[in-house]
């Protein structure tokens, strides 16, 4: 199977050509999903005692089941959070997997870490978080939230946090379904702050307030977000500081979606207080423009994540050894093999430069402003908020969600847009509207009013 021969060289053709070919197309195919059953019909048994050949399974792959996808960077992929990878990070990501590095040691990836490292370096910059401050790239969001919650939970045990009954996390009802996830990982309790809008020091007070003193002896963290995934709203960071210094507590932000907005400085004032978090969640691959998976986690203390995350075994001691000392990424997270995931990021930092960073992130910001100003003079629709981050909510007069689904598809079924509905709740009424998330700086003005020219009359 790892011989060099003739199909090889002309596999890697293929599949450089198609790479080529993908990044470099403009106007891609929206794409969209089929059933398993059909596919299996069309495609056959693809692994077979004797396999089909390298050529055969790439012409499927290209042919059909691509074109059951939708590329999570189509400039008119607004749904959910969506991705813009940059040119330089996609291929630079074939560069991580072909040099077949394993990220966890520093014995063994220095070279590649050391440039982990300086895109970290960076990333830390833009919390404003204290010298010292450093952080490790994870597979997404959850992981890093994941692994933040461990941290804390240990340090909150090393400090005489009780150990016999579940811990507490207090979050807001529009903190991410991650959150909850990452909680039944780890057997903790969730407890929300119901709110409409941003988490505030003051309901956070009073919450804690409210609780008996039982629960309040296993209250360990709070989760604030620096920009909810389904509106954009960053919350009272700093109220949520002060009161987590007063009551000992971990605070952590997860700002996987919104931390690329740290770079905008027309949105920077809204994220201070997040340079006094315990620990940062952000995800490069949604508006940091890195391939998919790359999320990363910062701590105030990294001493503190490598005591909760630090693996044992005897097979691991050489990498502990002087001769092997340096920077270990899987000390400070919950996975011990891992790749390189931070060096598309930094390949495409090193190539573009900060500044068309910012650019790019500042695009989003305007995208979304402008969407907003469109839906605003179009009759029939309206805004349910203004926009937030790169999100913008609003709502068709006289449908139901039963509309906005119908509509969804058929936009989809068209090759228009993905587009899809969400629910938001206002004076304690749950309705469904619709979403734009904007992450990719090659969106036009044009799409935004093709997109919306189907929701005229």
């Amino acid at each position: 199977m790892h011989t060099l021969d003739l199909d090889t060289v002309e596999m890697t053709l293929d599949v450089m050509k198609y790479a080529i070919g993908r990044i470099t197309n403009k106007n891609p195919e929206l794409g969209h999903p089929r059933r398993e059953e059909d596919l299996l019909a069309e495609v056959g048994e693809t692994i077979t005692p004797k396999g089909i050949g390298g050529e055969r399974a790439f012409q499927l792959f290209r042919d059909v089941l691509i074109k059951a996808t939708v590329p999570i960077d189509h400039p008119r992929h607004l749904a959910f959070v969506p991705a813009a990878p940059t040119r330089a990070a996609v291929l630079f990501d074939l560069v991580t997997s072909a040099s077949s590095i394993h990220g966890a040691y520093w014995m063994e990836g220095a070279g590649g870490i050391f440039c982990e490292n300086r895109a970290m370096d960076w990333l830390v910059s833009l919390t404003g978080m204290p010298k010292g401050a450093f952080g490790v790239f994870t597979s997404g969001g959850t992981a890093a939230n994941l692994s933040a919650m461990v941290t804390a939970r240990e340090a909150w045990r090393s400090r005489g946090g009780v150990t016999d009954r579940r811990g507490i996390i207090i979050a807001s009802s529009g903190a991410h379904s991650s959150i909850k996830a990452m909680a039944k990982v780890i057997d903790a309790e969730v407890l929300l702050v119901p709110t409409e809008d941003l988490l505030t020091g003051q309901a956070l007070s009073e919450r804690i307030a409210g609780m008996n003193p039982e629960d309040r002896c296993c209250l360990f963290a709070v989760v604030a977000t620096g920009g909810t995934t389904n509106a954009g709203i960053i919350d009272d960071l700093q109220g949520i500081a002060e009161v987590c210094e007063r009551e000992k507590l971990w605070f952590h932000v997860d700002a996987a979606y919104g931390g690329g907005a740290l770079l905008a400085d027309s949105v920077r004032p809204l994220f201070a207080g997040i340079e006094r978090a315990d620990s940062i969640t952000i995800d490069p691959h949604k508006w940091l423009f890195s391939p998919y998976d790359c999320g990363a986690v910062l701590y105030k203390n990294p001493e503190l994540a490598r005591q909760a995350h630090q693996q044992e075994g005897s097979y691991l001691d050489i990498f502990k050894d002087e001769g092997a000392s340096g920077f270990n990424p899987s000390d400070y997270q919950i996975q011990l093999t891992r790749r390189l995931r931070g060096l598309p990021l930094w390949y495409s930092l090193a190539t573009h430069g900060t500044d068309k960073y910012k650019w790019a992130v500042e695009r989003g910001i305007y995208l979304a402003q402008e969407a907003a100003r469109r839906i605003d003079s179009q009759p029939g629709l309206e805004l349910v908020r203004e926009p937030g981050l790169s999100c913008v909510l609003f709502r068709k007069a006289g449908w139901d969600a039963v509309d906005y689904t119908e509509w969804t598809y058929r936009n989809h079924r068209d090759g228009i847009a993905l587009v899809a509905p969400t629910k938001w709740k206002a004076a304690g009424q749950s309705e469904t509207v619709l979403r734009f998330c904007f992450i990719n700086p090659d969106t036009t003005i044009e799409d935004i009013e093709l997109i919306l020219g189907t929701l005229r009359d």
